[in-house]
């Protein structure tokens, strides 16, 4: 869906340089088709199998990316009431939505048990006790699942690892069953299920092959009690190639899955970067190229304030020039923020001059949602390609905006 014509990037069907023209830069750059093809390989690797996806909500949640998911029938996995108000906005099944997330409120929990949502993960026994008081206040039943950690080392940035002992998510296996028969007794609570998240940008389908294994030994051990579940939740979390090793395949990802969970059991999966990271890019104009002593610099309109992952979590990103043919410099691409950590790649060959344009690539998940206004910047906007047409899918922030709400001393 990113490719080149005659020498010029192209998102689908519309040149990236009258994209720019069009909707100025910075700008977050989102294409349909790659969304689409993404989650109709997850559907299509479950085949007639049981199942739910539900859609990672924090990885981008942008209405138009979940309008264009509910059309394909994707659940939602949310971590916040905000994100359920985004679900709701969007058009998205309330009865498909899972509330996960380690500090969920009570008046969070009142509104998820109002929507009516599909599923509680549950991460600790005081959770737990306040999702019953919630839905018995209520008048209304809570499906709830236990969110385990099967401390298995996901091999990924530690920033991103959810499933180990020293994490702060999930409730400890040693725990699972005690907390479990205290469900079984807890008015206006329903067990459905077992859950369990390990970390983000996996790759290799063995950690979670091995999580998967262990729930189901927690699984037999309910059942011995007497206590059934419907569903495994076994989370999301597959990682994008971000121009290096490739991941192994959804299909495959999948595949492994099913086999590690047997039927009758329904599995639910919550991917998040793997259906939108590499459907997006950040578009970028370049002020001026300074050069140092030491270095080059490609001086951008973006910065960190758009993309925090180089800076958080040392990530790479590829970065693709809107031109081709040109002199290629070896160059750091950097923003205009105060931070030295202010930078989108590090010694990229690239061809660049003072007001070419630039777009980094595998911008579709952790980017956008992660934005922030430091430096006083305002938010980027958003557009949408469906073939030959661009949508705005969020108008670009106003420096007025920023301080709307903020007031001065009498």
């Amino acid at each position: 869906m990113f490719h080149y014509e005659n020498d010029r990037l192209f998102v689908e069907g519309v040149a990236v340089a009258a994209i720019a023209k069009a909707y100025g830069t910075p700008l977050f750059v989102y294409s349909r088709a790659k969304i689409e093809s993404n989650y109709r390989e997850y559907a299509a690797g479950f085949g007639q199998r049981a199942h739910e996806i539900c859609y990672a909500v924090k990885a981008n949640g942008n209405l138009a990316i979940l309008d264009v998911l509910a059309r394909l029938g994707s659940a939602f996995d949310i971590v916040s009431g905000g994100e359920l108000e985004r679900v709701r906005a969007a058009g998205g099944e309330l009865n498909t939505v899972t509330f996960a997330g380690v500090g969920k409120s009570r008046a969070e929990i009142d509104l998820a048990l109002a929507a009516g949502i599909g599923c509680f993960n549950i991460e600790s026994a005081f959770e737990l006790d306040l999702v019953s008081a919630a839905a018995v206040a209520g008048g209304c039943e809570a499906p709830v699942a236990l969110r385990v950690n099967p401390d298995v080392d996901a091999n990924t940035h530690p920033y991103i690892s959810t499933g180990m002992s020293e994490n702060k998510f999930g409730i400890p296996m040693t725990e699972a069953v005690a907390l479990y028969r205290h469900a079984a007794t807890l008015p206006g609570v329903r067990v459905t299920g077992v859950a369990c998240h390990i970390g983000s940008q996996l790759t290799s389908i063995a950690p979670i092959v091995d999580a998967a294994g262990r729930v189901m030994t927690l699984v037999e051990q309910l059942a011995a009690d007497g206590i059934d579940v419907e569903h495994i939740d076994i989370g999301g979390g597959l990682g994008i190639a971000y121009g290096t090793t490739p991941p192994p395949r959804i299909a495959d990802y999948v595949a492994a899955i099913c086999r590690a969970i047997p039927e009758p059991y329904r599995i639910i999966i919550e991917p998040g970067r793997s259906i939108v990271g590499d459907a997006g890019v950040l578009l970028t104009r370049i002020q001026q190229v300074k050069t140092t002593p030491a270095k080059s610099f490609a001086i951008c309109d973006a910065a960190m304030t758009e993309l925090i992952r180089p800076a958080l979590y040392q990530a790479v990103h590829p970065i693709l020039p809107e031109r081709r043919d040109g002199v290629v410099r070896r160059v750091d691409v950097v923003g205009p923020v105060c931070e030295t950590a202010d930078f989108l790649g590090r010694d990229r060959d690239l061809v660049v001059d003072s007001g070419s344009l630039l777009a980094v690539a595998d911008c579709g998940a952790y980017a956008a949602a992660m934005a922030s206004n430091y430096n006083a910047r305002p938010r980027p906007a958003e557009v949408l390609v469906d073939g030959a047409d661009v949508h705005v899918c969020r108008e670009r922030e106003s420096v007025s905006a920023l301080f709307a709400g903020e007031h001065r001393l009498p």
